[in-house]
């Protein structure tokens, strides 16, 4: 990795998120690395996400795409994407300044690395009045970041492990890590927060509460996969 600094492709999905998208493209934009293309995919949305996005236009691509789920338009994402490096980040959430930089830093120091994570910091979105404040569970102010949307991973190491499941409403992230574990990728974590998670009343988790037992379906399909490998 020497010479011009590698292109990192920060993906973006978005949904009906016009009132925290345009934070989340402002922490990709101020990114202290230097080579960064950002991708906004947007999967249908109705409420002005799309308006949000053009405005950052040509600074980042933009592209709207009939309403099919996240694990779709992630997946259109990465097909965008031309970087030797992706980064995921969800529309209401944010990326530290130095994020790309500290992760960038570790694959020079271990070239042999597929995929380099960093912590976490859970914050309350400062729109919530006290009664929504009290409907959500307090903010972790730090915790490793075992899911997709903390890494930056190779091209060609997420490619191994292959797209997101499109026929999930919740466990999106969750099947592709397990499926990464199982590979298993050369990863390290740093020690600095470089995520910031938005927590607030239309998180898809909270969203799709009635979805939740797919989370058992990707656990099942997991443990399937383990007994035709013994």
């Amino acid at each position: 990795m020497t010479g011009a600094p590698a292109v990192v492709s920060v993906l973006i999905t978005v949904y009906n998120g016009a009132r925290h998208l345009a934070e989340a493209i402002d922490s990709e934009m101020g990114q202290t690395y230097p080579a960064v293309e950002l991708v906004v995919v947007d999967d249908g949305s109705d409420d002005g996400s799309g308006e949000v996005a053009r405005r950052s236009v040509p600074a980042l691509r933009y592209v709207y795409q009939p309403n099919a789920g996240i694990g779709a338009a992630r997946n259109r994402a990465v097909s965008l994407a031309t970087g030797a490096f992706l980064a995921f980040l969800d529309a209401d959430d944010r990326s530290l300044p130095h994020r790309l930089d500290r992760q960038m830093e570790a694959f020079r120091r271990d070239p042999s690395l597929d995929m380099v994570l960093g912590h976490v910091r859970e914050f309350l979105s400062p729109e919530l009045d006290a009664a929504a404040r009290r409907r959500l569970r307090p903010p972790i102010e730090r915790a490793p970041g075992n899911t997709p949307l903390s890494m930056l991973v190779r091209r060609d190491a997420f490619l191994r492990v292959g797209p997101f499941a499109t026929g999930l409403k919740v466990g999106i992230s969750m099947d592709w890590w397990v499926r990464a574990a199982e590979l298993p990728l050369r990863t390290v974590m740093v020690e600095e927060i470089v995520l910031e998670r938005r927590l607030h009343s239309t998180n898809n988790g909270i969203r799709e509460r009635d979805s939740r037992g797919q989370y058992l379906h990707v656990l099942k399909a997991a443990l399937d996969r383990r007994r035709r490998k013994v």
